[in-house]
């Protein structure tokens, strides 16, 4: 089974691309939603950030007691924390970082147990965490930078010096493209995008 690295800067449209390539066919694995799944109360990632990040020190992160008497995690707070703190960054990422890398392994196990032939992980800092060296192909998701800044600044809470400050923090778009086996382009609506992606899974194919 052939693993693709599906990758790219924040609005870039990664999640478009990720569904349609599932329409194709093909499944492919969210890291931004393992994170999602991993944080819900009583989970593993949930219960290691809790302790790191105890309520006591950090009320502002968790939400009222659930009926099972656990506090959920309110990840925009969680966000604002560590956005402008590496130590803080660095800590949740130790704990998570190992933990996504289980739920990728576990998914690319069930889909080649299940006769996939190709499978994609969806891995926004693919490059910045050297997760390239895990797959057999990279795809970076790309668009214009104006595209990307639109996309970007109709989210809820954005600014446009949040986004400077996001983008100062991940490999430029061009670096990306330059290392990547493909580019698939999402600002041209997605008509294209799918059109591009068909070649890209055909060339693929052929390889295998």
């Amino acid at each position: 089974m052939k693993v693709i690295g599906l990758t790219g800067s924040i609005g870039m449209g990664k999640t478009t691309i990720a569904a349609q390539f599932e329409l194709l066919g093909h499944p492919s694995h969210n890291s931004d939603a393992a994170v999602h799944e991993l944080l819900q109360p009583g989970r593993a990632g949930y219960l290691a950030v809790a302790a790191a990040f105890p309520y006591y020190q950090y009320p502002q992160i968790f939400g009222k007691k659930n009926k099972a008497g656990r506090r959920p995690l309110e990840r925009k707070a969680l966000g604002d924390l560590i956005f402008s703190d590496e130590d803080h960054r660095a800590a949740l990422e130790e704990i998570l970082h190992p933990l996504v890398r289980e739920a990728q392994d576990k998914f690319l196990r069930d889909q080649k147990r299940g006769g996939k032939t190709i499978a994609a992980l969806d891995i926004p800092l693919l490059f910045e965490t050297g997760a390239e060296v895990r797959v057999d192909y990279v795809m970076n998701v790309t668009a214009p930078a104006h595209v990307q800044k639109t996309r970007v600044l109709e989210r809820t809470g954005m600014t446009e010096e949040k986004l400077s400050a996001i983008l100062e923090r991940q490999m430029s778009d061009a670096e990306k493209s330059a290392r990547a086996d493909y580019v698939v382009h999402t600002g041209l609506g997605r008509a294209q995008s799918m059109k591009e992606l068909k070649i890209i899974i055909a060339d693929i194919t052929k390889k295998s």
